[in-house]
């Protein structure tokens, strides 16, 4: 079949498919999924409705097929109803949002694997400026947003600007005034972040971040813009900043993968029912959310690959799955989701002898390894409590109990069975752990039998400067931990938990191979990169590429901004603040992070630290953000 990239499918197939032709129809599916997946994936930035939204579209353009009367106009046409289907997801958004604001509040949450500016920046290895314009399209509002994503495809060849002002409803004179004003917002937008990731940063502008939660908005887009406007030290940001064009037209759309079948979406159009058109399946809000869970479910467990098909690729599983086992069924290839692991009010801390990792965590691996096969070392499923993330490791020091409740962490460990001179608040409960080999003994089991229920692994088993373990060692002495009957997280390594073949992956084989238990990952990771939206993107993308590989629940128990690579390097009061409030607004919103613990309560006030509180009382900047923190 002959295709004109510009002008969309032969018009002859086009005719055939209005008539009935199931192959003609499915071989249209096939070429429309690429342009709508893009406008919007774009337009809503990877939010977790944009597959509901895209297969919403392509349902609707296949029963609407047979009323369009001229075959020639037939993507200007796919073009309106795509934007058409943006345009209601927003509305009926808004008109419920205060209704469910506690419910929209969670379902919100952009899944770390499917966020397009952050593909965009790290899979596709973009310079510098197409990093720095990936970035600043998070800032756009919502009508901006959904521009850009059809003149970034004008851009890249995909549309004329006549189906994009068609798609808007607007003439092309106005569409090309509206084209305009979006540019500038975007230029603004990459001043923005060029000002907060500068090194050294604006004094004043620092300033003006200081109640900054560090994610993206129009509102704060606004404030540091006015800044820069008028601030001499940001005034030549935007000096050397070549043209969008000449940056986005580079960059290909995202390709379909070969497990999309066209078919099953022309079948599942013809199974619809209903005056919303919409596929058979749970109606109304329970519905709707049991259809988003699977549906996240089905995404968080895809296998990320190097290519850029990778957002697709969730489309696929979707679609496939409500096509062979019913509309709310995760993808049929996908594993099935984690055993839930119980989070009760706690709070956590690091002791005298436990040292951060050395060094940033490395990169996200694309390659998963087995899940453990079920044996009897299972767990039984545990209720997630919600609200009960928010940890911090401890060790003792003047005031810390005191020091403990004021930080409002809902629980807290020691790397040891015992609470370390601490007096637990009402409001955290311990969690114990066995720090080492040494600490495999019948008094420390008991002790960790009695406080509570559950159990951290060994600590940084890969570093000579902590436990220490091969990973022969630490599985032998495993069956002894899993006696303990607790919820059992794995040994939390210092770095590289997602590398294939490195110690944790090594570990997670062989417990599988042995039948043994772990009910969750424990993980560490301290950034060398003190700028914040960098920082967290950086947490995040470790985190999804972790639970990518082992699909098991994952407690954070060490974090900070703490550069190891050349000595010990610490960032301004003010920069470790503003990551306390990004990551821990972040953490909250990934389900699959059950808990997380900052390193750590104490702080010595005579030197650069990532501590919260020098005496019981006294908090850090730091210390005031994760006290704001929920």
């Amino acid at each position: 079949m002959i295709e004109n990239r510009r002008r969309g499918p032969d018009p002859g197939v086009v005719t055939a498919a209005r008539a009935g032709d199931r192959p003609a129809l499915e071989r249209l599916v096939d070429q429309c999924l690429p342009l709508v997946y893009n406008i919007v994936g774009r337009a809503l930035n990877g939010h977790a409705d944009v597959d509901d939204v895209v297969q919403e579209t392509l349902l609707r353009m296949v029963r609407g097929l047979p009323k369009l009367r001229d075959p020639s106009a037939f993507r200007s046409w796919l073009v309106a109803i795509t934007i058409r289907q943006v345009r209601n997801r927003e509305q009926s958004r808004a008109t419920d949002r205060d209704r469910r604001a506690h419910l929209d509040d969670a379902e919100t949450i952009t899944d770390p694997a499917l966020d397009f500016a952050g593909l965009t920046i790290l899979r596709l290895g973009l310079t510098e400026q197409r990093r720095e314009v990936a970035e600043a399209t998070r800032w756009l509002d919502p009508d901006d947003q959904e521009l850009l994503s059809l003149w970034w495809l004008e851009e890249t060849g995909e549309l004329e600007r006549a189906e994009l002002a068609g798609a808007l409803g607007l003439s092309d004179r106005h569409a090309a005034v509206r084209v305009q004003r979006m540019k500038k917002q975007m230029e603004v937008s990459r001043c923005v972040v060029r000002g907060l990731g500068a090194e050294p940063r604006c004094a004043e502008l620092d300033g003006i971040a200081l109640p900054w939660d560090g994610m993206p908005s129009p509102l704060w887009r606004k404030r540091f813009g006015r800044h820069i406007r008028g601030c001499g030290v940001c005034a030549g940001l935007e000096r050397g900043l070549l043209p969008m064009d000449r940056l986005l037209s580079g960059l290909p759309l995202l390709a379909v993968p070969v497990s999309l079948d066209p078919a099953r979406v022309v079948a599942l159009a013809a199974e619809g029912s209903g005056s919303g058109g919409g596929p058979r399946g749970p109606r109304g809000r329970h519905g709707r959310t049991a259809r988003r869970v699977a549906r996240r479910v089905a995404r968080k467990q895809i296998v990320v690959g190097g290519s850029a098909a990778v957002a697709v690729v969730a489309v696929a599983a979707l679609v496939a799955a409500r096509m062979t086992a019913g509309p709310t069924a995760p993808a049929a290839a996908t594993d099935p989701p984690p055993t839930p692991v119980a989070v009760t009010s706690s709070a956590a801390a690091p002791s005298p002898s436990a040292s951060p990792s050395p060094g940033p965590s490395e990169s996200p691996s694309p390659k998963a390894s087995a899940k453990p096969t079920p044996s009897k070392h299972t767990a039984a499923p545990v209720q997630v409590a919600s609200g009960a993330k928010k940890g911090v490791g401890v060790w003792t020091f003047g005031g810390v109990s005191q020091a403990l409740a004021e930080s409002g962490a809902s629980w807290y460990y020691t790397w040891n069975t015992q609470h370390q001179g601490v007096t637990t608040p009402g409001s955290s409960s311990f969690v114990p752990m066995i720090w080492g080999a040494s600490s495999v003994t019948d008094a420390s089991l008991a002790q960790a039998r009695a406080a509570g229920p559950y159990l951290l692994g060994f600590n940084e088993p890969d570093m000579a400067q902590q436990s220490n373990m091969t990973v022969e060692q630490a599985l032998g002495l495993w069956p002894k931990l899993m006696a303990a009957g607790k919820v059992l997280g794995s040994p939390a390594v210092a770095t590289g938990a997602a590398t294939p073949g490195g110690w944790l992956d090594r570990f997670m084989s062989g417990a599988s191979g042995k039948g043994y238990r772990v009910d969750f990952i424990t993980l560490h990771w301290y950034g060398g990169d003190f700028r914040t939206p960098q920082a967290v993107e950086q947490l995040r993308e470790y985190l999804a590429s972790v639970y990518v590989r082992y699909h098991k629940p994952i407690w954070l128990t060490e974090y900070a901004l703490i550069d190891f690579s050349q000595g010990t390097r610490f960032p301004s009061a003010q920069q470790q603040a503003a990551f306390v409030t990004a990551s821990t607004k972040m953490l909250d919103g990934l389900s699959y992070v059950h808990r997380y613990s900052w390193f750590g309560l104490g702080a010595d006030a005579s030197k650069p630290s990532s501590g919260l509180f020098t005496n019981g009382t006294t908090a850090t900047a730091a210390g005031r953000a994760f006290q704001a923190a929920r």
